[in-house]
């Protein structure tokens, strides 16, 4: 009986990779503070203190040197931010090739 093994591994799945869109910046995880707040430096060459938001918080483990995107507050824009997603270091490098991450 094959219980499962075997099954799917020659196959890759294929992700596109998610851009930056107005208002959000790439950066990476510079320390990570604890009650789900990280210190990002950002593309633009800010540090922003920022935070995981719950639903994420439960779904991803982030780790320092990670490439994450962020979207900077409303007010204390060039202080503050809300991680919105982590990328892979193969997105990473992606990004890094077409110029979005420039740190």
């Amino acid at each position: 009986m094959n219980r499962g093994r075997g099954r799917g591994h020659d196959t890759q799945q294929v992700r596109r990779v998610r851009s930056p869109r107005k208002g959000e910046i790439p950066g990476v995880v510079e320390q990570i503070l604890g009650h789900g707040k990280l210190k990002v430096r950002c593309a633009d060459g800010k540090i922003r203190l920022s935070r995981i938001p719950g639903k994420m918080k439960k779904r991803i483990w982030i780790r320092e040197g990670d490439v994450v995107l962020v979207k900077p507050w409303d007010f204390q824009s060039d202080e503050k931010a809300d991680v919105i997603w982590r990328y892979t270091r193969t997105e990473a490098n992606w990004l890094e090739r077409r110029g979005y991450l420039n740190l």
